[in-house]
């Protein structure tokens, strides 16, 4: 896996995020950094530069999904199980070509 940061002018890390084979495998940001667009920059690099494809998200994470539908994947597939095998229904979603 592959790890990006972003930092603010302090040097002080805001964000990141780890790619794996085309998936996004994870994305956060600091609470304290969120709706700055850290998030949009972070995944637009991936997409951009890493060729991110895919991202699991957390069907519960209403957030999480809404900002993946924005900036423009789709919803292929759900499991009713995470990958430790626990009922946490997770989307399976795809950048739109």
């Amino acid at each position: 896996m592959n790890l990006f940061c972003h930092k603010d002018s302090n040097l002080e890390i805001t964000g990141f995020m780890g790619i794996a084979d085309n998936n996004l495998e994870m994305l956060f940001i600091n609470p304290e950094s969120r709706g700055k667009g850290i998030g949009k920059e972070l995944l637009m690099y991936g997409i951009e530069q890493q060729k991110v494809k895919r991202v699991d998200v957390n069907e519960q994470n209403a957030q999480a999904v809404g900002f993946y539908k924005h900036m423009g994947f789709h919803i292929v597939n759900r499991s009713e199980f995470d990958g430790t095998g626990k009922p946490y229904p997770i989307l399976h979603m795809e950048l739109k070509c």
